[in-house]
């Protein structure tokens, strides 16, 4: 993972939040797949690239922790940070924090890179980052 994660900035909208008046815990996902569809962007890599190498990302398991209440108009970061396993696997480290550096939630993910046609996992997804990217430095490699 790099040192210094790569994040997005985001502000709550009010059509996000509950009947509590807070951040919707599914919303929290569409905030992390932000994030990573940016950082993708950012090292240079978009989804017709991907498309075109006949392959794309996918998630395999995903878990939040939820830590502080997120309201309408609150300002957020959402960093994105990739750790390789060295198999077909690799974790996403993502973490919503408030303005203040308060974090407002966790979220760990396992992925993989799919080969499109043959619907299985790429052997070594780190080799087509590395190759597709502009900046693999964004993904830690």
């Amino acid at each position: 993972m790099v040192s210094e994660p790569f994040s997005v900035p985001v502000t709550v909208r009010g059509y996000e939040t509950d009947v509590q008046g807070h951040l919707n815990q599914a919303v929290y996902l569409s905030y992390a797949e932000h994030a990573r569809w940016s950082l993708l962007q950012a090292a240079g890599i978009s989804q017709s690239t991907l498309l075109g190498k006949g392959v794309g990302p996918v998630a395999l398991e995903t878990g939040i922790r939820y830590r502080r209440e997120l309201f309408a108009g609150d300002q957020v970061e959402v960093t994105c940070g990739f750790e390789w396993t060295g198999g077909k696997t690799f974790r996403i480290r993502q973490t919503v924090r408030k303005a203040d550096g308060t974090v407002a939630a966790e979220i760990d993910g396992l992925a993989g890179l799919m080969d499109l046609k043959a619907r299985k996992l790429v052997p070594d997804p780190r080799e087509y980052f590395r190759a597709l990217a502009s900046d693999p430095a964004l993904f830690g490699l």
